[in-house]
């Protein structure tokens, strides 16, 4: 199977679009302190990357597993 060519979900490019938005806060809190908020929101942003991968895990079992096996 051919994964380049195999078209990404919707959670696939969440992940990638929240990934990208770390990239850029990360950035952006170079330039000042961090605050207890900025911690928390970090934590929240990685929770639902987990809980999205988790998801798209589980629905696309068959897949991963068969991966695992190659």
């Amino acid at each position: 199977m051919d994964l380049i060519s195999y078209p990404m979900s919707h959670r696939t490019r969440t992940i990638n679009r929240i990934h990208r938005q770390e990239e850029y806060m990360a950035t952006e809190e170079k330039a000042g302190e961090r605050t207890p908020l900025d911690d928390v929101m970090e934590d929240i942003r990685r929770e639902l990357v987990l809980r999205v991968a988790k998801a798209d895990r589980d629905e696309h079992r068959d897949m991963y597993d068969a991966l695992e096996n190659e």
